[in-house]
């Protein structure tokens, strides 16, 4: 990994626009290409209000975000803030919590681009091995990218993030003209606590904002560039996806919504554009969920990064296989391509969204013991640990009764995280005790 910018360095060339980019990138990617159509079969004709409701939980996690930036902004992003309030295990293990779920929202929306490519390439959905191929090539392609330039990532952002906005954009508008209000008759019956648990998984929609605050070594004045980011990229996002959400249950019908839950948002172009409208969205949809890829990675190896040089890595993370490759990222990414062959978009994504509310449940907690240091209203503060907590309840409760091989992911991802953390401190111990 890059060496962190000094102030005045010449890297630091990312402003609001390039780092709203990379958030908008994360975020869209997995919220609309890869988790509508899931987050539908749950809460049916009810899904526009869990993204709704989403959207107000993840802007309460994003004044924390915020808040911290301002007194905390480093190449490490959440790294830094859970080291500033946390003893250095309890640190460890939320900072690991988090690069491993980033890791993990990588595979699922590498399953999601797979998916898409698919249906569009070879006019075929299979759920089968050309998903895998697809998968892991792009995830490879863009940790390349990434290994490049800080600079090549946020311009690449810019451009992915412009394209797809256009293309979504104008499935919203027209997808207006031809919206049948009668679709919108609930197809099954949704309880509150379903729609409401729901919000776990549409929550993930909203999560790679985190991601931007990774960029504050690549910013020149961090406390001011990367809150604006911040609450820009969650509030476009917010509109995109209740409108989305909205056109695409007064576009697909229920039974087909089922049978494309995985390339739910292409699917609904058809009936708005045709075949051409397809191919469009499906192109979209590729452009959409590589950039959210690009964006996510780019947190997860700054995480990890600061993260083997601090010590809460096993010391083979840290060293260099080639150029700047680590034995770390190669371990990731060889991960990460595993994960994403290996399961099925619906339960990746279920993990993810379990492991994404505890991490940034920690960076909430962070910003309410550092609270006087970062200038943050703890009331505020205070609403979004009550309001994240009780979403990871409800959603819990819902996937052990739905889908329980989720909530074990989750389960080793956290033990895994703790395990390590465990281990490490007691190898530290003993080193210093036979010293």
């Amino acid at each position: 990994m890059r060496p962190s910018a000094a102030p005045g360095d010449d890297r630091q060339t990312m402003g609001v626009f390039s780092v709203a980019a990379i958030g908008i990138g994360a975020m869209v990617g997995a919220g609309i290409f890869a988790l509508i159509g899931q987050a539908a079969l749950v809460a049916g004709q009810k899904v526009w209000i869990s993204f709704l409701l989403g959207g107000v939980v993840a802007a309460l996690s994003g004044y924390s975000f915020s808040r911290l930036t301002t007194r905390y902004a480093s190449k490490d992003g959440a790294l830094g803030y859970f080291n500033a309030a946390f003893p250095r295990a309890v640190a460890g293990a939320f900072s690991l919590i988090y690069v491993l779920t980033l890791l993990v929202a990588v595979a699922m929306v590498a399953r999601a681009f797979g998916a898409y490519a698919e249906r569009l390439f070879l006019d075929i959905s299979s759920h089968g091995v050309w998903i895998d191929v697809f998968a892991a090539g792009v995830i490879v392609a863009m940790t390349i990218l990434n290994m490049a330039s800080e600079g090549a990532t946020g311009s690449v952002e810019i451009v992915l993030v412009a394209i797809k906005l256009v293309i979504l954009t104008a499935l919203t508008v027209a997808g207006i003209v031809t919206f049948d209000p009668s679709m919108l008759a609930p197809h099954k019956a949704v309880d509150e606590t379903t729609m409401f648990g729901a919000i776990g998984l549409t929550f993930f929609a909203y999560a790679g904002y985190g991601t931007m605050a990774n960029a504050g070594s690549s910013v020149a004045n961090p406390g001011r560039t990367i809150p604006t980011a911040i609450f820009v990229a969650i509030g476009l996002t917010i509109v995109l996806y209740v409108g989305l959400s909205l056109v695409l249950l007064g576009n697909v019908s229920p039974a087909d919504l089922a049978k494309y839950a995985d390339t739910a948002v292409a699917q609904a172009a058809k009936p708005i554009f045709g075949q051409v409208g397809f191919v469009m969205v499906s192109i979209a949809a590729l452009l959409a969920t590589a950039s959210a890829i690009n964006g996510t990675l780019f947190g997860a190896l700054k995480i990890a990064d600061g993260m083997a040089r601090d010590g809460q890595l096993p010391d083979a993370f840290n060293i260099r296989v080639w150029r700047n490759w680590t034995g770390g990222i190669l371990a990731s990414i060889l991960g990460v391509i595993a994960l994403a062959v290996g399961f099925n978009l619906d339960v990746i994504a279920s993990a993810a969204s379990v492991a994404f509310l505890i991490a940034y449940l920690g960076v909430h907690l962070a910003a309410w013991r550092l609270a006087p240091e970062i200038g943050a209203n703890r009331l505020i503060v205070g609403l979004g640990v009550a309001s994240m907590l009780a979403v990871l309840v409800v959603f819990l409760f819902e996937l052990w009764r739905t889908q329980p091989s989720a909530v074990s992911m989750a389960g080793v991802v956290v033990a895994g995280a703790i395990l390590v953390q465990v281990v490490l401190g007691r190898g530290k111990r003993a080193a210093h005790a036979g010293v």
